[in-house]
């Protein structure tokens, strides 16, 4: 398995890491209704569960861009590179995201679309 394969299958699960957040000590939590309760949350849970949506949002571009690069045999040392490089700016974006902190949140998205932009600029 390549590094980028590898960060595909962690992205793959990383949202939920997000939710798990957005869930953080179940405060009144409504598994009959689990949508509703966190569409009533405020605060850092409300913002995870945001978060988490825009994760999983942004797969398809990312699993897309490995994938096809792949196929394409595109330098797997550059496809590596820049999926660590959206890998981590995804991390800095959940984290920027549940502190509120907004400006630095785009800045660190705008980098993790460069890396995932970049991934089909090797193709």
């Amino acid at each position: 398995m390549t590094i980028a394969y590898a960060c595909v299958v962690f992205m793959g699960l990383f949202p939920y890491v997000a939710a798990g957040i957005a869930k953080k000590g179940f405060e009144g939590y409504d598994n009959s209704m689990p949508r509703q309760w966190l569409a009533q949350q405020t605060g850092f849970r409300a913002r995870a569960n945001a978060a988490q949506a825009n994760l999983f949002e942004s797969l398809p571009f990312f699993f897309a861009a490995v994938i096809i690069a792949s196929i394409n045999n595109a330098p797997q040392s550059r496809i590596d590179l820049l999926a660590i490089g959206f890998v981590i700016a995804r991390i800095a974006y959940l984290v920027c995201y549940i502190a509120n902190w907004p400006t630095t949140r785009s800045i660190v998205w705008l980098i993790g679309l460069f890396c995932v932009s970049a991934i089909f600029f090797q193709i």
